[in-house]
């Protein structure tokens, strides 16, 4: 798995004029270094040059404009992640066209719409499943001139092509001296239509998001922490979602590799890979303090004594370290008193634990640490918010979690966690050339930049508008939906949140998620979502109330932290059917959310039910592992309905 020594940076992310010209610059000055890692049998990576990837991409795109494909149409991608992905990106940016991604688990229903709106006129398919669903609805697209096959044989008289056949037809083109390709790229223009990415359709149906070329080229050339030719970076998330393909594009501008891997073998190929770099979502990091919080518990007692004083340790010290390099949250403005106090408190801190947390940091922390391969330099969270808990968890045992935020809308990142600013509880500062301000949703008030409130507005709630190189250019063929959000630049990303006394963006929760109860209160169900989360019992939770007397919570148990409390549950069912499970979990519901912990009256959960199955991505939650609030809220009306009987009842008699 030997590569050629990695080159030196020359940023061409400075000099590339478009996403296209960028797949030409990482070719050429990136050559045989390698730019794509994937799995072949047994186990091991093969790799694919950016010289390679240049040369296949340029084939394909030569290929693809002799089916017809012309510059500024639509091709749709309906693939997930595969280096065979970023071959098709390549190819359709180098002809000037704009691509139209989306996931391998798409449905009929939903590649009729999309394909369609989207006045794709070529899709190209990942496998037959895909291709079986694009074939059903082929009436329905009388735009779509060719379909393309990824993976495996046409079939017979389908007038299928397969990209293989496609590519092998380029090298003969180009090998003939056909040269449309540089044609195609030297007409390419910043304002260009670089992507078509379709909303997840959590609420409402899905609208095209239009992003430019010079909008994604902002994303790339200012990137506020360092990447270079020598990382690995491990792609796990889905790259048709803009977080993901952003995180690509910058790796291949910074001439890194990705290596791909999916959620099955991604615990296999962190020791494989030993990546240094990641896009992750919350779920992903969820997931392994629940592993290592379950290994602690059946270790032998000598073992987890040594677990916690390390922990312990190192959020004494971590803590401390955080403070004194103003990295410690702070949303209300500390006085001078309070800070020489926190100042003190933090030195003692470190005096007393320092010694301690070095020597129990070598013999502990630097073996969980190897659960990410051993030589990680952090990861970039995103996609949905960090349980406080688990945040603070991998920050202080040395595993840097750097959470960024913002929408596909934003091509996507609007704030993110730097080196110098990594405030846990935040998002980080603002992406830079980007205006972030605080609007108060009911009057429409600028409530954060302000010169005529203390703090300049800052500590003060409200809803987060956005202006920058990054904001979209708005949906496709809907100016309606475009109005509602975009107005003199500024895009309403309808999240709450505040702008803490770090210089640091907080988010709060939605505008639209807010429940309102019947006493009239308003509670942002995200933070007590957050809190419950922190139970090694419940695995996934989701709180309801809306127009109700109190809060309740539909949630689904853990079947790894109930089998290591011991009790002899294998599915969910089990589990809803034992009463001691029963009684846990209204224990963990009413210590976590509490008004010892901090919670009002009215944002305690009073009740709660068990679901009957795991919320999973394309059903309850959208690929990046965002409850589909209104979709489980349906489908589970009558286990709501069940909760809130009796409280109606009376409230009618």
């Amino acid at each position: 798995m030997s590569a050629p020594a990695a080159p030196a940076d020359r940023r061409i992310y400075q000099s590339a004029r478009n996403m296209a010209d960028l797949y030409r610059l990482a070719g050429e000055v990136y050559g045989e270094h390698p730019a794509q890692a994937h799995r072949v049998k047994g186990g091991d990576f093969t790799m694919r040059s950016y010289r390679a990837l240049y040369d296949l991409s340029r084939a394909l795109g030569t290929a693809l404009i002799g089916l017809g494909l012309s510059a500024r149409e639509h091709a749709a991608i309906i693939s997930d992640n595969r280096p065979e992905w970023m071959v098709c990106d390549a190819a359709i940016q180098l002809c000037g066209a704009a691509d139209v991604p989306r996931a391998a688990d798409t449905t009929s229903q939903e590649i009729s719409f999309i394909v369609a709106h989207s006045d794709a006129v070529l899709v190209i398919a990942e496998n037959h499943h895909v291709l079986e669903r694009v074939l059903a609805v082929r009436a329905a697209l009388p735009r779509v001139k060719h379909i393309v096959l990824i993976e495996g044989e046409p079939p017979d008289g389908s007038g299928v092509h397969k990209l293989s056949d496609l590519i092998e037809r380029g090298r003969h083109l180009r090998s003939a001296g056909d040269r449309v390709i540089e044609e195609r790229l030297a007409g390419i223009k910043g304002e260009d239509l670089f992507t078509l990415i379709y909303t997840s359709g959590t609420t409402g149906e899905p609208k095209g998001v239009m992003l430019t070329h010079d909008n994604m080229m902002s994303q790339v050339r200012y990137l506020p922490f360092e990447l270079d030719p020598g990382d690995r970076v491990l792609s796990i998330l889905p790259v048709w979602h803009s977080y993901e393909r952003v995180f690509e594009m910058v790796t291949i501008s910074r001439g890194a590799c990705t290596y791909y891997t999916s959620l099955r073998a991604v615990g296999e190929d962190l020791r494989k890979a030993r990546p240094t770099w990641m896009a992750s979502a919350p779920r992903l990091w969820e997931g392994l303090y629940n592993r290592i919080l379950h290994n602690v518990a059946e270790a032998p007692g000598l073992r987890r004594g040594l677990f916690r004083a390390a922990y312990h340790c190192s959020r004494q010290y971590q803590s401390a370290v955080f403070f004194l390099t103003g990295r410690l949250l702070d949303v209300k403005g500390r006085s001078p008193f309070e800070s020489a106090s926190l100042a003190v408190r933090s030195v003692l801190r470190l005096l007393v634990y320092a010694v301690p947390y070095r020597i129990l940091d070598t013999l502990v922390l630097k073996k969980l640490r190897g659960v990410v391969g051993g030589e990680f330099k952090g990861t970039v969270s995103g996609g949905g918010a960090l349980p406080p808990h688990v945040d603070e968890f991998f920050n202080y045992i040395g595993i840097p979690v750097l959470e960024g935020y913002g929408m596909t809308e934003t091509s996507p990142v609007l704030a993110v966690r730097t080196w110098r600013k990594l405030v846990i509880g935040t998002v980080g500062p603002f992406w830079p050339r980007t205006e972030i301000r605080i609007v108060d949703p009911a009057t429409g008030a600028v409530i954060y930049p302000s010169r005529g409130q203390d703090g300049g507005g800052r500590g003060i709630k409200g809803e987060i508008h956005a202006k920058g190189p990054q904001v979209m250019k708005g949906y496709y063929k809907n100016p309606g939906a475009t109005e509602k959000v975009l107005k003199d630049g500024w895009m309403n990303t309808g999240d709450l949140g505040m702008v803490t006394f770090n210089n640091c963006l907080k988010i709060l929760g939605r505008s639209k998620e807010t429940i309102v109860l019947l006493s009239g209160e308003n509670v942002e169900p995200v933070p007590v979502e957050a809190q419950l989360l922190e139970s090694r019992f419940i695995e996934q939770c989701l709180v309801v109330g809306q127009d109700e007397k109190h809060l309740a919570a539909l949630i689904v148990p853990s079947l790894e932290g109930l089998k290591a409390q011991g009790f002899a549950v294998a599915t969910l069912a089990a589990a809803e059917d034992h009463p001691q499970v029963a009684e846990l979990i209204s224990a963990e519901v009413r210590r976590l959310v509490s008004r010892e912990q901090g919670f009002k009256p009215f944002e305690l959960v009073t009740a709660w039910r068990f679901v009957p199955k795991a919320f999973e991505v394309g059903d309850e939650l959208t690929a990046t592992f965002k409850p589909k609030r209104h979709v489980i809220a349906e489908k589970y009306a009558g286990l709501v309905d069940d909760i809130y009987r009796h409280t109606r009842t009376a409230r009618a008699m």
